[in-house]
């Protein structure tokens, strides 16, 4: 396990995740900085075609360029009628810039060509879908230390509902919750998610 008052840099600019990933490693008495303490560094592209290819290239990329720890995650939505799209490509769906709402709607228009959306009791449900998040840990010599994946299952409904969250969290309905992702509050979201998960993950592997 890292040791209490580490110090790791979160290669990320986006504050919605930096909202779920700081309370969960401040948690372990670790420290946290993001992308967003550093404008200047220019964007790392991401050209893997896999999750964990990608959370793996962003944390080697700000390790070396830093010389500490780094942790990295890809993240996105899998959509079974759409033959699991947008994938990794969920942030730049509709795409550059990235836009939250675009993307969303392209979502929906997408799944609009489709027949049979099945609506029982609730909200319309247009298909079967999981949140899914590769986290990738190294030492400041860009090393893997550990490499995890989490995910969560849910259903795409037909119309955005809630505040909170970001990305496909309007659309991302959980039936056990009754509620959509962006219904849950941060700690409820923390206790579930695809991100919450593939951290326990990462914590099991490091406290072994």
């Amino acid at each position: 396990m890292l040791p209490l008052g580490s110090e790791i840099i979160i290669a990320t600019r986006n504050k919605g995740k930096m909202k779920e990933f700081e309370p969960m490693f401040l948690q372990q008495g670790i420290t946290v900085r993001s992308l967003l303490d550093y404008p200047e560094l220019p964007d790392i592209v991401e050209d893997g075609d896999t999750f964990a290819a990608n959370a793996l290239i962003k944390a080697r990329a700000v390790a070396l360029r830093f010389g500490v720890p780094a942790v990295a995650d890809d993240s996105g939505l899998c959509v079974d009628r759409l033959g699991g799209d947008p994938g990794v490509y969920s942030a730049r769906y509709a795409g550059e810039p990235s836009d939250d709402a675009a993307n969303n709607r392209k979502l929906l228009a997408e799944l609009a060509k489709l027949d049979g959306a099945d609506s029982p009791a609730g909200p319309t449900q247009l298909s079967p879908a999981r949140f899914v998040c590769a986290i990738a840990l190294v030492d400041r010599t860009g090393r893997p230390v550990a490499e995890v994946e989490g995910s969560c299952e849910g259903v795409i409904i037909g119309e955005p509902r809630g505040e909170h969250g970001f990305g496909y969290d309007p659309l991302f309905y959980i039936p056990e919750q009754g509620r959509t992702m962006a219904e849950l509050t941060v700690s409820e979201k923390n206790g579930l998610s695809h991100r919450a998960q593939a951290l326990g993950k990462l914590w099991e592997t490091l406290s072994r």
